[in-house]
């Protein structure tokens, strides 16, 4: 156990399988850093319109290549897999009833629900009706969370939460962030305990090739 004064910041949009995958890791992280885990919601879309990219799902390739992966990944950690019954879907119910739990246990326990609901019992959490039945599953009172969600301060939490995360450099799901270092993606969770055990790169090296100059610049 390393160190439990730490907060490892994980930023998640239910969209993403990956953050699926990554949620079911949270346990094994809290074990293998002692740290407090802190679940950010944020809209993956609102990160994507904010550094000018397009979804992973956009690109007939990739999303093809995505979904591979994710069925790979998920074997790897000996998860079932269904996945969401269309994609990509809305998923700001789903993120505003994460953020109507104030209490950590109680986001995180609503947040995983959610993409387990959606990714391993492959059921439509964009769906109100869906929703409300996970919430309840956990058990909360379910009406209360879907009527607080509908809630303008609610609304411009999320909105809050999405751009302190963009003024942080955050530009994906799953993210986790301990200190001030970002670890993008359930694939870089070993480099998020190798920073946890103390390893460090090289900042000023990280400057200097930061520093050097483009040599060609695509058109867009």
């Amino acid at each position: 156990m390393i160190n439990q004064s730490k907060v490892i910041e994980f930023y998640v949009d239910p969209i993403s399988p990956y953050a699926w995958l990554a949620s079911t890791r949270l346990d094994e992280i809290a074990q293998q850093t002692g740290a407090h885990i802190v679940v950010k919601p944020i809209l993956f879309a609102g990160l994507l319109k904010a550094h000018g990219n397009i979804g992973p799902a956009e690109i007939e390739a990739k999303r093809v290549y995505t979904f591979r992966d994710v069925m790979r990944r998920a074997n790897a950690l000996d998860l079932a897999f269904q996945g969401v019954p269309n994609h990509p879907f809305n998923p700001l119910l789903a993120l505003r009833v994460c953020t109507v739990f104030e209490d950590m246990a109680d986001r995180r326990n609503v947040a995983f629900a959610l993409l387990d609901a959606g990714w391993r019992i492959g059921l439509d959490i964009a769906s109100e009706s869906i929703v409300h039945d996970v919430v309840a599953r956990c058990g909360y009172d379910a009406d209360l969370a879907i009527t607080a969600a509908c809630d303008p301060v609610i609304k411009q939490a999320l909105i809050d939460n999405t751009n302190a995360a963009i003024e942080l450099g955050i530009f994906g799901v799953p993210t986790f962030r301990v200190d001030n270092e970002i670890f993008w993606g359930e694939d870089r969770i070993s480099e998020l305990f190798n920073y946890m055990n103390g390893q460090r790169i090289d900042k000023v090296k990280l400057q200097a090739v930061l520093a050097r100059e483009a040599a060609v610049h695509r058109k867009r």
